[in-house]
């Protein structure tokens, strides 16, 4: 039986995600201003045709694989981003300083838009806090550290958007806020997982060390209708 993780993004779509889903019942994208990910149900030749037959997409769209790719000429690769499939295996978290840990809201946007393009933990749009329970630390008044959720696929939920401004890198709050998102995520009888660069060797010591293990290499394409 294939593993949900194995295409997240579709099965995110058809899922716990489904409300914010559009497409066919063989093509899923969310709105731009939610993700730029889009999902094929197989990654077949008809599929990427459909993709392309979408009148929405003439904006570059995001592609998550976990192989290497044959996509159609009519479609221009604008890259490909090797990255790692992470998962947290174990039945609790560890203890953490909850305090100054802050939910995150509408109002927070502006913030959460200027922190997510300076530090680029991946893509983050105007309503990308609808995918749910953003939380973040300030000082000063000002927002410092952020995470959140976005693929709910089934019984997994994708922690997303790790970031911290790198004014504030060594004080431990990337790792605090993973711990919260982590119980909270183990409170509803979930299993977390994330998505990480695989270049990004920072980020995968901090995950390692409070307990996720890679699961796969994957690849996050880039791509856009020829013109």
């Amino acid at each position: 039986m294939q593993n949900s993780l194995d295409n997240p993004v579709w099965n995110a779509l058809i899922s716990g995600n489904r409300h914010l889903a559009k497409g066919s019942d063989l093509v899923k994208y969310f709105d731009i201003s939610v993700s730029p990910f889009a999902a094929l149900k197989e990654n077949s030749t008809a599929n990427f045709i459909e993709l392309y037959e979408q009148s929405m997409f003439d904006r570059p769209v995001l592609l998550w694989a976990d192989e290497l790719l044959s996509i159609p000429k009519i479609w221009k690769v604008i890259d490909c981003i090797p990255g790692l499939q992470m998962i947290y295996d174990r039945p609790s978290a560890k203890e953490f300083q909850s305090t100054g840990i802050n939910a995150l809201s509408e109002n927070d946007i502006p913030e959460m838009l200027s922190l997510t393009k300076l530090t680029k933990p991946g893509p983050f749009g105007t309503r990308t806090i609808e995918f749910g329970n953003y939380e973040g630390i300030f000082e000063n008044q000002k927002l410092v550290a952020m995470t959140g959720q976005r693929f709910h696929c089934f019984d997994h939920i994708e922690i997303s958007a790790v970031c911290t401004h790198p004014d504030y890198l060594g004080r431990g709050y990337a790792k605090q806020l993973l711990l919260s998102q982590l119980t909270q995520i183990l409170s509803v009888s979930k299993k977390p997982y994330l998505h990480v660069r695989e270049d990004n060797e920072r980020a995968i010591d901090v995950y390692k060390s409070i307990g996720f293990l890679i699961r796969k290499k994957v690849f996050f394409y880039v791509i856009k209708k020829q013109e």
